[in-house]
This record gives C-alpha cells, sequence and structure tokens, in this order.
C-alpha cells in the first residue's frame, strides 16, 4: 500500500491548486474520523480521502472519466476495496456501480460534507472555532449556501449507521484536527 509521504507528493503533483489540496486534506480528515468510529482501517480510509480526486485537475472538464482515471493511477497502490469506493464515488459521473459497502458511502458523504465544513467556516468571524452541527444543518437548509454541494449525498451517512448530527459532529471535529494547515482559523 502507499505511503502517506508517497500519497501526499502523488496529491501535489497532481493538483497544484490549494483549493483541491485542501479539499484533499480534508476528506482525509473525515475518512479518518468516521474509520475511528466504525471502526475501520484508519490509514486505509485516510488515504482513500486523501487521493480520491487525484484526478480532479485533468477530469473537470471530462467528468465521465472522474474517479475512473484515478483509479487507474492508483493500481495496485491501494487494495481494491479502496479503488471500489474512488470509482464509485462519481459513480454519478462515470457511470459506475451504486454503492455497496461502508466504505462506499463513507467516502461518498466524507468528502461532499468538506465543502458544507469548509464553507460554513470561511462565513464565520471565527472559523471553524465553536462550529456546530446544528449551524451546519441550518446552512444544508438554505439551498443557496453552497449551492453545488449535493445535500443528499451527505444524507447517505444514515447508510453507514449514523445521523446526520453526530455524521457533522466528526466532520467538524476531523476537519478541526488541521484547520491551520486548510486556512480554518481565525487570524
Amino acid at each position: 500500500m502507499i505511503t502517506r509521504n508517497d500519497a501526499v507528493a502523488l496529491l501535489r503533483k497532481h493538483n497544484s491548486e490549494t483549493n483541491l489540496i485542501h479539499h484533499a486534506l480534508e476528506s482525509e480528515a473525515v475518512m479518518r474520523g468516521l474509520a475511528r468510529k466504525l471502526g475501520k482501517d484508519e490509514e486505509l480510509w485516510g488515504l482513500t480521502g486523501l487521493l480520491h480526486d487525484l484526478d480532479y485537475a485533468v477530469t473537470k472538464k471530462d467528468e465521465a472519466r472522474h474517479g475512473l482515471d484515478t483509479v487507474e493511477l492508483l493500481e495496485g497502490q491501494l487494495p481494491v476495496e479502496a479503488l471500489n469506493a474512488i470509482r464509485r464515488h462519481a459513480g454519478e459521473m462515470n457511470g459506475a456501480e451504486d454503492p455497496e459497502t461502508d466504505f462506499d458511502y463513507a467516502l461518498r458523504c466524507g468528502e461532499t460534507v468538506t465543502g458544507m465544513v469548509h464553507a460554513g467556516a470561511l462565513v464565520r468571524p471565527t472559523k471553524i472555532d465553536g462550529m456546530t452541527p446544528k449551524s451546519l444543518k441550518k446552512k444544508m437548509k438554505d439551498k443557496a449556501f453552497a449551492a453545488s454541494i449535493n445535500r443528499d449525498c451527505i444524507r447517505e451517512c444514515d447508510k453507514i449507521g449514523l445521523e446526520l448530527g453526530e455524521f457533522l459532529q466528526i466532520a467538524i471535529d476531523s476537519v478541526s484536527g488541521i484547520a491551520a494547515e486548510v486556512g480554518l482559523t481565525a487570524d
């Protein structure tokens, strides 16, 4: 399996945009938090979160390839279940089969919620400090706020046995742990 150092180097090689790097780091943190909660392999889930959008810079104009190119790049470096989760996280775009496992659903809802957490933190004077699930739920109801974020995908947290509030708290806590690294601390 790829090491975290090699994964970060690969991520930076394929994605130079700061927002993509931040999304990858936040996805890694949330996936690690979910793995801890669900008793899964934290290293594997974290690396999968970190690398799930490896191809985004290249496939953003060809969504039908999103996830598929990443799987090709990572063949032999991550186990099959991780590659399946990466392929399935973008199934609506690339035609992959629907999510089946906890891993699949965790990646889908875990990487999606990072957008809501990040956007929510950016509009708060204290950034992520003091953010609550209640405030994120309120933001989720506002269709104009972070309009491109698929709320239904976030709600798929119920497929891994988590109530929305509990899931949002795991996401907030996870991203809080790397807040300085992703620009979410108050100045």
